[in-house]
């Protein structure tokens, strides 16, 4: 799954690298966040009218626009890439409304033998924006069918089986568009079958992890500190790290130990 992931690349630099124009007043109303969780705005690109790529505000939580009310949007913030094509939440808009949910990386979870659960940062090892598959659809509230303002446009981030980068940590991972595969997945006209095929782990090495501080599980707590490096024993990164230096030789070749 993808419960939370970091967002603080400005608009237009994120629309300038997906090759995207910036929807009116997403700059204005954009803010930064190192913890966003669903629910909140979020920024994806998806094809506009016109076939160009828009960068535009989305709320997190996917609300099917035959939903009673917008409630169920806060369970369908994920979904899953081998169900897509069956789902009645998800078929009409895998069908005809896709988009990239962008990202500077994301948070994922693993419990610790103490019991506790440890979050793990996952980004590109550049630092490069990702961009997650995503599907997105406009619902209006029943109830106020005459209020301009009871109309909702919603995300959700589809994922996928892990890859070696994220397994260590947790089973899934949102699905990852590269190049060749993101013009193929806003593309309207592509074929359903074939963009299933897209939605696989990608290569190993595709990602970078570090444990992170646990205050992230909050979401009221949202700054750059969240991203400070913490320690998790079980963490084969963080044990190579902990395995004692080599002893260094001394003039007659034998190991030196540390003086005292």
């Amino acid at each position: 799954m993808c419960g939370r992931y970091v967002l603080v690349t400005p608009p237009p630099v994120l629309a300038s690298r997906f090759g995207a124009r910036l929807a009116p007043g997403v700059e204005e109303r954009f803010v930064p966040s190192y913890n966003v969780a669903p629910t909140r705005t979020v920024l994806g690109v998806a094809a506009g009218a016109d076939g160009e790529r828009v960068l535009d505000a989305y709320r997190w939580g996917l609300v099917p626009s035959w939903a009673r009310d917008a409630s169920i949007g806060t369970r369908l913030f994920n979904a899953r890439a081998e169900t897509l094509a069956r789902k009645p939440a998800f078929r009409a808009a895998f069908a005809r409304r896709r988009l990239a949910v962008v990202a500077d990386g994301f948070y994922e979870w693993r419990r610790e033998p103490a019991g506790r659960r440890q979050p793990f940062f996952l980004s590109r090892p550049d630092g490069a924006p990702l961009a997650f598959a995503g599907l997105w659809e406009s619902w209006r509230d029943p109830g106020r069918p005459d209020d301009p303002g009871a109309s909702v446009r919603s995300c959700t981030i589809v994922t996928t089986a892990a890859n070696e980068d994220v397994a260590p940590v947790h089973d899934r991972m949102p699905a990852l568009l590269e190049a060749g595969a993101l013009d193929a997945w806003l593309d309207p006209l592509a074929d359903l079958e074939e963009l299933e095929a897209l939605l696989r782990s990608p290569r190993g090495g595709t990602l970078v992890r570090r444990p992170v501080d646990r205050r992230v599980g909050d979401v009221r707590n949202d700054s750059p500190a969240l991203l400070a490096e913490r320690e998790a024993a079980s963490d084969p990164r963080v044990a190579e790290r902990r395995r004692p230096a080599p002893r260094r030789a001394g003039r007659s070749g034998a190991a030196q130990g540390p003086a005292g």
